[in-house]
């Protein structure tokens, strides 16, 4: 039995990662509420009690724009939080698995982004979680498993799909972002990617996102299209493609943050969905939900 350690239990990837443990991952699942990353002490107590063989660290401050007014709030729970159950990892000698962000990353490459590749976040998300990286790689070394991810969504908690389901049943037109561009993350694969890491004590960073390319404004018009078909869209509704200029946001997107999986692909031998397929999969849970 491998017992588990999760923070961060009440965001997408916790709950699906609770959801699709295998019968042999024992999960104690901490929400934020229950288990504050930032308290330094009440880390050390949990995973002392816990003794947990891994912790994987899904707590994370991801309200992107709220972070250029809260900076402080950030750094606490991005930054510091992920050096707090650091620290705990090593002094229980737990290994670590701790999620990261495509926001790293500029965005002005053309090409998609390899793990090594340097890293230069455009906004304070983006810079709190990379030192969040800084903190488990200093503590851990070479024994730290960093995955990061883009573009997240699930049938649980708020994304970017189905507030765009909302609003094909609120409006007759939505304006969508088309000139930034990257890859969906089903959060329910995502979790099934971290369940095969840990069964393969894999280290090292590594990069996974559903497979193919996709601007915000294509992604939309799946869900769209899609959504007909389920009947989860049921009025009309006209997708309009804007540019980044015409949607003015607090925090800098990388316009380009297509993040490259192979490594890990071959490391489990697994390809992944296609972000359609993914996206199928996931607005048919929806309905029948």
């Amino acid at each position: 039995m491998t017992r588990i350690l999760l923070t961060g239990a009440g965001g997408q990837v916790g709950w699906e990662l609770q959801r699709c443990a295998p019968p042999d991952f024992e999960i104690h699942a901490y929400s934020r509420q229950a288990l504050d990353v930032t308290d330094a002490s009440a880390v050390n107590d949990a995973v002392a009690t816990l003794k947990p063989h891994w912790i994987v660290n899904s707590a994370a401050y991801t309200a992107v724009d709220g972070a250029e007014a809260h900076p402080e709030a950030a750094h606490a729970i991005n930054a510091l939080g992920a050096g707090n159950i650091a620290r705990a990892a090593v002094e229980q000698g737990a290994r670590l698995l701790h999620l990261s962000t495509d926001f790293i990353f500029d965005g002005q490459k053309n090409r998609p982004y390899d793990p090594q590749d340097p890293a230069h976040p455009q906004c304070v998300y983006g810079q709190t979680k990379l030192e969040g990286e800084q903190f488990v790689l200093g503590e851990l070394g070479e024994q730290a498993l960093i995955i990061r991810t883009a573009w997240v969504y699930s049938v649980h908690g708020h994304n970017f799909v189905k507030t765009m389901l909302r609003l094909m049943q609120e409006r007759e037109q939505i304006g969508v972002v088309e000139d930034q561009v990257g890859s969906p993350t089903w959060a329910a694969g995502l979790a099934q990617v971290i369940c095969q890491s840990i069964r393969q004590e894999l280290s090292g960073i590594y990069h996974w996102s559903d497979a193919g390319v996709a601007s915000w404004y294509d992604f939309a018009m799946a869900i769209w299209e899609i959504g007909q078909e389920l009947g989860l869209v049921s009025t009309p509704v006209t997708v309009q493609p804007i540019a980044t200029a015409d949607y003015p946001t607090a925090a800098v997107r990388p316009a380009f943050s297509v993040l490259c999986k192979q490594s890990l692909r071959q490391a489990l031998g697994y390809q992944g969905d296609h972000w359609r397929v993914a996206l199928q999969k996931m607005l048919k849970e929806l309905n029948d939900v």
